[in-house]
C-alpha cells in the first residue's frame, strides 16, 4: 500500500510547486507526488514529469470534462486552483494501492518526516491543522486582530494541508468536500464563505474519525508565529518550540510576507533565515520561459483579460451559461461580445 500526496497549482505557481514537491521527495522518496494543474503550458514551455519530482500529473480537463471551460470561467485563479481539490482528492483516492491521501499547497516546503501524520491515520480518518493552536496575549490587539479574528473570518483550519485515510469516511469526506467547492468555492466572505477553508469550520461536526494536530511543528505560518519560536539543535535540525518543524506555510511570498514575518518573527532570526532559503529556492526553480501572471483560463481567446466582475455575472446567471457554453471564445454572438455591449451601455 502506498501514500499519496498532491498538490494544486498553475504554471505561474511552478517555481514553488517544484520547492515543495523536491522537499517532499527528500523526506519521502517512496511516496506517489501529483501535480493538480488548473492551467495549460504557455507557448514554449516543455512540462516533462521525467526532469521533475511529481510522479504523475491530472489537470482540470481530465477531472471535469466537458464543462471544464465554463465551469472555470466563474472562478478566479484562486478560487480555481482551491475548487479541484476535492475532485482530485477523490480522484486519488481511486488508485488501487493507494493507503493514505495528503494535500499541500504549493508554497509549503517540508523539512521532517510526515510519518506521525500516517501513524494518526491509523486511528483517524481525516486530519486538520489549525491556523493557530495557542491563544494570542489578551493584550495584544494587532495579533488578536491578524489572527484570531482572521480566523473567524477566513476559517479555524489552514486547507494548506490536510490528510486522510483510504475509508470509508474520508470518502465520504472528499464527496462532500468536492460537491461543495463545485458549487461554492468563492471568496464571498460577505455570505460566510471562503473558498474550502470556511466549508471545512463543518468537518468535526459532519464526520467521525477526524483529528484536530496540535503539533507546533506542522503548518507554521505568519498567523501563527507570534506563539512560535523556530532554533536548531546541535544536531541542525529545525525545531518549533522543541518539536521538528514538519513543514513550513511560506504564504504571501513577497512583501505582505515580508511585513507579517517581520510583525510576528520579531528578532527569531532563524524564521528570517528560513524565508532567505526560500527565495533562493524559488529563484533555482523559476523558468523564465514562464510569462509573469500567466493562467491560460485567465483571458479570452484574443488575450483579453477575464474580470472578476465577468466571473461573477456568469457564474450568478444560469441563462448565460446556457446561451454561452464556451465563455471564452470571442467574436459575434459570444460572451465577449455581449459583456462589451452591456459594458457601453452601463
Amino acid at each position: 500500500m502506498t501514500v499519496h500526496a498532491y498538490t494544486s497549482f498553475t504554471f505561474s505557481y511552478l517555481n514553488r510547486a517544484r520547492v515543495l514537491a523536491t522537499s517532499l521527495r527528500r523526506q519521502h522518496p517512496d511516496w506517489v507526488i501529483w501535480a493538480v494543474l488548473t492551467d495549460k503550458p504557455p507557448p514554449g514551455l516543455v512540462f516533462d514529469l521525467a526532469n521533475e519530482a511529481f510522479d504523475r500529473v491530472v489537470t482540470a480537463e481530465d477531472l471535469y470534462g466537458e464543462e471544464t471551460d465554463s465551469w472555470l470561467f466563474g472562478l478566479d485563479i484562486v478560487e480555481a486552483c482551491t475548487a479541484v481539490k476535492g475532485r482530485a482528492h477523490l480522484r486519488i483516492l481511486q488508485e488501487p494501492d493507494v493507503e493514505q491521501v495528503l494535500y499541500f499547497d504549493p508554497d509549503i516546503a517540508v523539512f521532517n518526516s510526515m510519518q506521525p501524520v500516517i501513524d494518526l491515520l491509523a486511528d483517524s480518518s481525516i486530519v486538520l491543522t489549525p491556523h493557530q493552536i495557542d491563544p494570542e496575549p489578551a493584550t495584544d490587539t494587532h495579533a488578536i486582530l491578524d489572527n484570531e479574528i482572521a480566523s473567524l473570518d477566513y476559517g479555524s483550519f489552514n486547507l494548506g494541508f490536510v490528510a486522510t485515510d483510504a475509508g470509508p469516511e474520508a470518502n465520504r469526506f472528499a464527496a462532500w468536500w468536492d460537491a461543495r467547492l463545485h458549487d461554492w468555492c468563492h471568496d464571498r466572505r460577505d455570505i460566510g464563505v471562503f473558498v474550502d477553508q470556511k466549508w471545512c469550520n463543518l468537518v468535526p461536526c459532519f464526520f467521525d474519525g477526524v483529528k484536530i494536530l496540535r503539533d507546533p511543528g506542522y503548518n507554521v505560518a505568519s498567523w501563527n508565529i507570534s506563539q512560535r519560536t523556530m532554533q536548531f539543535d546541535a544536531a541542525g535540525q529545525a525545531l518549533i518550540n522543541g518539536q521538528p518543524l514538519r513543514f513550513y506555510h511560506f504564504t504571501k511570498l513577497g512583501p505582505v510576507g515580508d511585513v507579517m514575518t517581520r510583525r510576528y518573527a520579531r528578532g527569531n532570526s532563524e524564521i528570517h533565515e528560513l524565508w532567505w532559503w526560500y527565495r533562493h529556492e524559488v529563484a533555482r526553480f523559476t523558468d523564465t520561459s514562464i510569462p509573469k501572471g500567466w493562467w491560460y483560463y485567465g483571458t479570452f481567446d484574443n488575450g483579453d483579460l477575464i474580470e472578476k466582475r465577468m466571473r461573477e455575472v456568469y457564474r450568478s446567471r444560469k441563462d448565460l451559461q446556457a446561451t454561452f457554453p464556451d465563455p471564452r471564445r470571442t467574436g459575434k454572438g459570444t460572451l465577449h461580445e455581449w459583456l462589451e455591449v452591456t459594458k457601453g451601455k452601463g
